[in-house]
């Protein structure tokens, strides 16, 4: 049944919300929620209707009902204090007050992906049903809800090709063979796993197997306390799906580099720029940006190699590799900018844009604004929390920018990038006057990449503020040689600060350290 109302249109077949053809992410119950409303919006639904309908009768708390009550109003532009289109009746319950037209049947609407990019050139994945191990049949809703959720936040990645809850299902209660399920339904990658509930603990592993070799490419687990269950679903799911989008990428990178040249498509260039991108050199980032520029020239329309072309761009400032400043700045606000455009639906593509402009182009409004919706677009984006970081380090917000981190760090323990918010961690202690803190991260960042100029000016300026000058003198030394023209006069062409007393401090912590006038 296809349900419309205002602009929106919900799809119970394909459990999808649309807004004017594009997809509305909504977490399974917050989706069952609406539909249980709109199927009976004839009457008022009241908090017993709610949870029978939707959780079985089982025990739900009043901040869970909230919670996903909340959702399904956000979801269609609605809000408690307006109540538009779901209306609360104080003592008695709920009720849909919208106008719903009904359609018998489902409709077609074209592909969300990125533009011009097929289903088949993406990487496709399925998560198959979880193996409920606590030995009780009546927590498979738990089981199938942790399963549920994952689909639906890989659904939020705009780089992958999601098979549905609905036909992954299908494989439920059966002994699966991934390679089968890779000739049913064309995937690359297939996500298994297992569930274990005992007395007040909840167990998750999960397994991510390249489909067509059957080779492991990720494991691991997940273990918590069972407080509020449907809350511990969703965390659960955040930090699966967290852990294993780098994985992904590494593994679509490697493919990559084992395509022959002469059939390379616009996303396979892009990943080999992306090869580039995490070698961390500057032939590594030249070759990089080649290849995101070849990819644009196969596909104009392509967000993602505009992004990652500003970004190289952004990181030759940050590693004093800029040759002509003026061009190298009016290029990275063409990219970014143009980036931000294509790609309003892809969450990384806006990270890299906010991050480039805010950094190269010294446009700091520009650059949350755009870091703040790929967050709502994809809250489970390791990257784009540590672009975050970044920003707000750069605007000042250093407390903003500490918790931004920490969540980049929770969601990607394992990040190649690592480094990177090690670093803005540095920074955004030192700037908050926390030597101590700001030492430690800097020589997190160190001990991953030892030729790292941002983590070896905060180390630096943190040891000399703190009187440490042996530990002074060798961040210094080895940053002279990394960038022997590097001056105070010249600080301003490699870091960008909003703030002018943020921008005096570290002039003041490099000349402590000492860098010559």
């Amino acid at each position: 049944m296809l349900y419309r109302f205002e602009e929106y249109a919900l799809d119970t077949d394909r459990r999808e919300l649309r807004n004017g053809g594009k997809l509305v992410s909504l977490a399974p119950q917050v989706f069952d929620i609406l539909c249980f409303l709109i199927r009976h919006r004839e009457r008022v639904i009241s908090k017993d209707d709610l949870i029978a309908g939707i959780w079985g009768g089982r025990i739900v708390s009043e901040s869970a009902l909230t919670t996903r009550l909340n959702g399904a109003r956000k979801a269609i532009g609605d809000s408690g204090e307006e109540q538009r289109l779901i209306k609360t009746l104080p003592r008695k319950g709920f009720r849909f007050v919208g106008e719903v037209r009904e359609d018998g049947t489902s409709v077609t609407f074209p592909a969300t992906v990125a533009p011009s990019l097929t289903s088949h050139d993406l990487p496709s994945i399925v998560v198959l049903p979880f193996a409920n191990l606590s030995g009780d049949p009546l927590q498979d809703y738990f089981t199938d809800g942790i399963v549920e959720d994952i689909t639906t936040e890989l659904s939020r990645f705009s780089e992958l090709f999601v098979i549905a809850r609905n036909t992954s299902f299908t494989y439920k209660g059966q002994a699966v063979d991934v390679r089968a399920v890779r000739r049913d339904l064309g995937v690359r990658y297939a996500l298994e796993g297992s569930v274990r509930k005992a007395e007040k603990r909840v167990r998750i592993t999960g397994q991510l197997i390249d489909a067509e070799s059957g080779k492991h490419i990720w494991a691991d687990r997940f273990e918590s306390s069972l407080e509020d269950i449907f809350d511990l679903q969703d965390q659960m799911a955040h930090s699966v799906v967290g852990a294993i989008a780098p994985r992904l990428e590494q593994a679509e990178i490697e493919r990559a580099k084992q395509t022959p040249t002469e059939s390379l498509s616009a996303y396979d260039c892009f990943l080999r720029g992306m090869a580039g991108w995490h070698d961390w050199t500057r032939a590594g980032h030249d070759a990089a940006l080649r290849q995101f520029y070849r990819a644009i020239e196969l596909d104009p329309a392509f967000a993602r190699p505009h992004a990652l072309a500003a970004a190289c761009f952004l990181m030759r400032k940050s590693n004093g590799w800029v040759v002509d400043r003026a061009a190298e700045t009016a290029e990275t606000n063409r990219l970014a900018r143009l980036a931000a455009d294509l790609g309003r639906a892809d969450a990384v593509a806006l990270s890299w844009s906010a991050h480039a402009l805010a950094h190269v182009v010294g446009d700091i409004k520009a650059g949350i604004a755009l870091i703040d919706h790929a967050l709502k677009l994809n809250p489970n984006l390791a990257v784009a929390w540590q672009r975050s970081g970044w920003i707000h380090v750069y605007a000042g917000e250093c407390g903003v920018a500490i918790e931004h981190l920490h969540n980049a760090m929770r969601l990607s323990p394992l990040d190649p990038l690592m480094h990177l918010a090690y670093s803005a961690m540095a920074f955004a202690y030192f700037l908050l006057g926390d030597l101590d803190q700001s030492s430690t991260w800097s020589d997190r960042a160190l001990q991953m990449r030892p030729d790292w100029p941002v983590a070896l000016r905060v180390s630096a300026m943190s040891h000399a503020f703190a009187g440490r000058e042996r530990l002074t003198r060798d961040a210094m030394t080895r940053l002279r040689a990394l960038q022997p023209t590097l001056r105070l006069s010249n600080l301003h062409e490699q870091i960008f600060l909003h703030r002018p007393e943020h921008m005096q401090r570290f002039i003041d912590g490099m000349r402590r350290a000492g860098l010559p006038e």
